[in-house]
């Protein structure tokens, strides 16, 4: 092609489809890659009926958790900062604010960040697993399953008595989260974060 015969075409399309009028040239052999079916059955995308992978699921509700962690560890070391400075200049206080919101901020995202990771692991395998076929009238499992998994996963190292009781506040969190979504009619899940 001679750069005479370039022509500028409008918007980023590019150029035209060639004509392949011509009766030696077959259509059919070349239709996939110019978008021309050859059967008419409808060409349909495959869809995950279950929503988001784990892999997805895992690094979306981390990276959300770890914000909102960051972000309410910052504020609660600034009030720690601004009330427990050993002195009132101000360059001291300046120090003890970003020492305090350092520390707690990043304890809290980290925290949170995962918390979330092991939430997200353990409602991804239950439905892998597909754990709800198994339980009959209990639904959703997965969530509640993941719930108190994550729990006791988080403190397995403080021993078991604090495991239990930490994995029965994250079995907990999950039914009065389900409740109030029953309260107010609204299908459990629909937000999409964690167990909200």
């Amino acid at each position: 092609m001679q750069s005479s015969d370039r022509r500028e075409f409008e918007g980023d399309a590019g150029a035209p489809l060639p004509d392949f009028s011509a009766p030696n040239i077959d259509i059919t052999t070349v239709a996939p890659a110019l978008g021309v079916s050859v059967n008419k059955q409808p060409d349909y995308l495959d869809y995950d009926q279950k929503g988001r992978g784990i892999v997805v699921t895992m690094f979306a509700n981390s990276g959300v958790a770890y914000l909102l962690g960051s972000c309410f560890g910052g504020l609660y070391g600034l009030q720690e900062g601004i009330s427990k400075s050993p002195s009132s200049r101000f360059r001291v206080q300046v120090n003890s604010v970003l020492n305090h919101c350092g520390r707690h901020g990043s304890r809290w995202g980290n925290a949170l960040g995962v918390v979330a990771i092991l939430y997200s692991l353990y409602e991804g395998g239950a439905d892998h697993f597909d754990l709800d076929s198994y339980t009959g009238p209990i639904q959703p499992a997965a969530p509640a399953f993941a719930g108190f998994m994550t729990g006791a996963t988080f403190y397995s190292g403080a021993g078991p008595r604090a495991a239990l009781l930490a994995g029965s506040i994250g079995l907990g969190a999950v039914g009065v989260t389900y409740a109030g979504y029953t309260a107010l009619g609204m299908p459990y899940g629909s937000r999409g974060f964690l167990f909200f």
